[in-house]
């Protein structure tokens, strides 16, 4: 089966589409659900970069990359980072190449915007998504964000 995925951005025409990509119920506790991640990036105007992932015309999943935050946190600008905020795949989509389909288009945003590195976070343990992440590049930087694990990918 061919897959077709492309990214849409979330718009009142296939808001219901989004919030209905859910992951599965064991993965719950990994990512946010889409309705959250929806109301920050109302919160976050010109940071986060939401997008529903479709292949074809059916959705199955959801990103949200953030752009230029300064993760310094002093206000300086001196370290600011973009990447994926949060992934996620519709559980009957996992494994399908939905998720590297979605690191792929977030990387070349980035680049786009003249980016060189992608960071992203994610769950340590074996229920995490960590071997997705170390199997398309990113390494651990060692840094924690709260309980999650940082991650950075060069985007030569």
């Amino acid at each position: 089966m061919t897959r077709t995925f492309r990214l849409a951005e979330v718009t009142a025409a296939n808001f219901d589409d989004a919030i209905g990509v859910r992951v599965r119920p064991d993965q719950n506790h990994l990512v946010a659900s889409v309705v959250k991640s929806l109301a920050e990036a109302y919160v976050y105007p010109g940071t986060a970069w939401p997008r529903l992932i479709l292949d074809g015309d059916r959705p199955v999943g959801f990103l949200m990359a953030f752009l230029d935050i300064d993760f310094a946190g002093d206000g300086t600008g001196t370290d600011l980072r973009s990447g994926l905020w949060r992934l996620n795949i519709a559980a009957g989509e996992q494994g399908r190449g939905c998720g590297r389909f979605a690191v792929e288009a977030v990387s070349a945003e980035i680049r786009r915007r003249g980016g060189s590195r992608m960071t992203t976070t994610w769950h340590p343990g074996e229920d995490g998504p960590e071997g997705f992440y170390l199997r398309l590049g990113f390494v651990p930087t060692g840094e924690t964000s709260g309980d999650q694990m940082v991650g950075e990918l060069a985007l030569d």
